[in-house]
């Protein structure tokens, strides 16, 4: 045979052989790497506990989220004033967690409008079958606000004040006083009930003709000489003089309101935008009429000082102020510190307190004086001055 036709041949064979081994071996080489191991990874996981069961990365399925419930709530889109009948355009929907939805929450528009408010509703607020009435009549049984603020351990009392016993108006409401009290005491007759000293009349024992009553006490007989006694009655040169006393009585009582209340009792409403102060044109005003030089704003007026103050207090307090008030005694409030909660007991203060607190000496009596003689000294009396008697 020919030696090229031989090398050609062989050549030919061994190609055939190459191709038939890479078509049998490849494949395995591609796919071995798990399929080769998978006895000895799957005996190492059973070894392990469940470790790797993998080389490469795993992919981790995402949370699934579930959406959060919501409802559309009637809500107010603008200021709605107690007793106004709620327009289309004053309410609308909108979305609300499910979850947070008030239970009197109304979810349709037509169940509010033409609907009387009952309280006033502000903006952004959901409105409630409860701030609804279908007329007027039924806005009676809201009640006011004191009575809605006003604690539930406590009553209401209204007690009259001026600039001096309201601190110089410095109370507001929302503010703790303390109330005191100044007391005048005199001394009276245990039957009669009236300030002594009594009447004393004169009896004829023959005649029984009573003489003309005197004021004073018997003291006794005295010796006018000759054998002869005289009864003595002893009478005042003037008035009894009271003896005064001032204590601190109610304690951290709740200022609830200074002033008179409003007509409706609403004590937190919408404050109406106030109109502009008309201006004149200082131009207009130059070369204007007379009636324009001498135009001016009208003033604005100012409200009279409070002259009551309501409390709120405890029921037995509430009584304790209404018998002061009916005994027309002057009180004064104290106004308390905001952070202050104690009740520190206090002194009754008198004359003789002050006199012994102070070391304040009676003077005694002596042989000179002044001229012209003081007789009295300056007194301060606020609104009605307490008098015992009608001189």
């Amino acid at each position: 045979m020919n030696p090229r036709l031989r090398l050609v041949i062989v050549i030919a064979i061994v190609v055939i052989i190459i191709g038939v081994v890479a078509a049998v071996v490849l494949p395995g080489l591609s796919g071995g790497g798990g399929g080769g191991n998978a006895a000895t990874d799957n005996t190492s996981d059973a070894n392990t506990g469940g470790g790797n069961t993998s080389s490469g990365p795993t992919d981790t399925p995402a949370p699934t989220i579930t959406p959060m419930p919501m409802v559309e709530l009637v809500i107010a889109v603008q200021q709605i004033p107690r007793g106004f009948t709620i327009p289309p355009n004053a309410v609308t929907t909108r979305r609300w967690p499910e979850e947070s939805a008030p239970a009197a929450a109304i979810f349709d528009v037509e169940l509010v409008i033409g609907k009387k408010a009952r309280t006033d509703i502000f903006r952004e607020q959901p409105i409630l079958t409860n701030m609804l009435v279908e007329d007027l009549s039924n806005l009676a049984n809201v009640g006011s606000d004191a009575a809605a603020v006003l604690p539930n351990n406590r009553v209401a009392v209204s007690v009259p004040m001026d600039r001096i016993t309201s601190v110089a108006y410095a109370i507001q409401p929302g503010d703790r006083v303390d109330v005191m009290v100044t007391l005048l005491f005199v001394d009276i007759d245990p039957v009669f009930q009236s300030i002594e000293p009594n009447i004393v009349s004169l009896v004829d024992p023959e005649t029984f003709e009573v003489r003309q009553g005197i004021e004073g006490r018997f003291d006794g007989a005295f010796n006018v000489g000759g054998g002869v006694t005289q009864s003595v009655i002893v009478g005042p040169s003037e008035p009894q003089r009271p003896r005064m006393v001032s204590q601190r009585t109610v304690q951290e009582a709740l200022v609830i309101w200074v002033g008179n209340f409003p007509i409706d009792g609403r004590l937190f409403k919408v404050v109406p935008t106030p109109s502009p102060v008309p201006t004149v044109d200082p131009e207009a005003e130059a070369g204007g009429s007379t009636a324009n030089r001498n135009a001016t704003a009208a003033p604005t007026a100012v409200p009279p000082r409070p002259d009551i103050i309501t409390l709120g207090v405890s029921p037995q307090d509430a009584v304790v102020l209404t018998w002061m008030m009916e005994a027309r005694l002057p009180i004064t409030f104290a106004l308390r510190s905001a952070t202050s909660t104690s009740q520190v007991p206090t002194v009754p203060v008198n004359l003789q307190y002050i006199t012994e607190t102070f070391q304040i000496d009676v003077p005694s009596p002596v042989d000179f004086s002044i001229e012209p003689a003081p007789d009295s000294i300056r007194q301060l009396f606020i609104g009605e001055r307490i008098q015992l008697r009608t001189e």
